[in-house]
């Protein structure tokens, strides 16, 4: 199966782009870290009048129908326009031109996206039309474009990219194991290049419902939406559903350097775990998310001692939080006080499946910017949270090795180790 492997191949991100609640391209994103910024609001795509819940993170001003040809506007998930502006964006800045690769080198570029519910919200819309008598305002891709796989194919055709075109659905930790996926291939030399990160856009009527009926989503904050978003502060109620998209050009680090790219960051290390525990209840105990970041420190063959930095899950539930919590105590031992970290759903909601490769954007950030992007609405501690959050305030700091955790529905967790070049 692996003949003719040597020595891995060391992978680096040379490409980032994103669409996000908080802005839309690195630029505008990182900005909005910078400054704190909160992209919850009242839902604007649809009624809420009878919801419980009647905020989100949703992408505002966002020109979809751009991204797309006319023909295709009607057959396709929204997905598929956020993760389109965000490759466009990310390809471009790498500074690879896929027009003007050679058949060879399309044969070893691909595409791993990372989304926890793909289609669903288009599938609602098209059912919707089904059984109220308005077939014709149907599509007749319905099934294709509901059906998670041919969301990475959709970015293969537009780049003519003749790679491996897959897609890794693992709840909330998707994005983060679809971008290892990817660099696993590019460290084992079966790829050269990849597209990869996370999409999710969950924003929709019977969606929101079903969250709802999990008691998972805050109601407490419809009236003051940019402070409903609030990991680890005392009085935290709840999940904010959050949509974006974050991907990223990875390559070996060699191809990087005789391209004269500018890397962002080295991926070094990557763990998973299962709690085999519960459906979507964390297990108390912390211990297997404790030990997806061990092994990715393993991995990485970083100590406690020299991470600088960790990108939090955080989703603003009084279990998560608390559990992290401990996890990182687990992970880090004495180190774990000392090291500052922050929970980037505290700015942008939680996009779900695409909620890791937002995290690494926020590492990116802090590696870039020596700036650690901050936990807003952070107002009241809680003592059983009782780590460096960087509450309120970004903070100055140089960064050159992040942590970045994540904890899915299924008992599912993984953690990434980014190192600065």
């Amino acid at each position: 199966m692996f003949s003719g492997l040597s020595s891995p191949r060391r992978v680096v991100i040379t490409g980032f782009g994103c669409v996000t609640p908080i802005g839309v391209g690195r630029d505008a994103f990182w900005r909005s870290l910078a400054n704190g910024t909160s992209g919850v609001r009242r839902i604007q795509s649809f009624d809420t009048e009878k919801s419980k819940v009647r905020i989100a993170a949703e992408v505002p001003d966002f020109d979809w129908e751009a991204e797309l040809d006319y023909q295709d506007r009607k057959h396709v998930p929204r997905t598929v326009p956020l993760a389109l502006r965000a490759a466009r964006d990310a390809v471009a800045d790498s500074g690879i031109e896929p027009a003007a690769l050679t058949p060879q080198q399309k044969h070893r570029t691909g595409v791993v996206i990372g989304t926890g519910g793909g289609g669903l919200s288009f599938t609602e819309k098209q059912f919707g039309y089904f059984f109220s008598g308005n077939e014709r305002k149907g599509s007749i891709y319905t099934i294709p474009s509901s059906t998670h796989g041919g969301l990475s194919s959709e970015l293969s055709m537009v780049f003519g990219l003749n790679g491996l075109s897959h897609v890794i659905s693992t709840g909330c930790t998707s994005s983060t194991d679809a971008i290892f996926y990817a660099a696993q291939h590019i460290a084992l030399g079966r790829q050269d290049v990849m597209l990869a990160g996370g999409v999710d856009s969950p924003i929709a009527p019977g969606i929101l419902r079903g969250f709802e009926a999990m008691t998972v989503l805050t109601s407490a904050w419809n009236d003051e939406p940019h402070r409903a978003s609030r990991p680890f502060s005392k009085d935290r109620s709840g999940i904010v559903l959050g949509e974006g998209s974050w991907i990223y050009v990875l390559e070996t680090l060699e191809s990087a350097r005789s391209r004269n790219a500018r890397i962002y960051a080295e991926i070094a290390g990557y763990g998973a775990t299962c709690d085999a525990y519960h459906r979507v209840r964390l297990e108390e105990r912390g211990e297997e998310p404790a030990r997806a970041m061990t092994i990715a420190l393993d991995d990485a063959g970083v100590e406690p001692a020299s991470v600088d930095y960790v990108n939090l899950h955080g989703t603003s539930t009084l279990l998560n939080d608390r559990i992290e919590t401990k996890a990182v105590k687990l992970a880090l031992g004495t180190r774990a006080s000392a090291v500052p970290m922050s929970a980037t759903k505290s700015q942008i909601g939680h996009p779900q499946g695409a909620a890791g490769a937002a995290g690494i954007a926020a590492a990116l950030f802090a590696f870039a910017e020596n700036t650690i992007p901050a936990t807003i609405n952070l107002d009241h501690p809680d003592p059983d949270c009782d780590l460096d959050y960087v509450p309120n305030t970004p903070r100055p700091a140089e960064i050159n090795t992040a942590l970045c955790n994540c904890i899915g529905f299924g008992s599912k967790n993984s953690a990434l180790v980014l190192r600065r070049i």
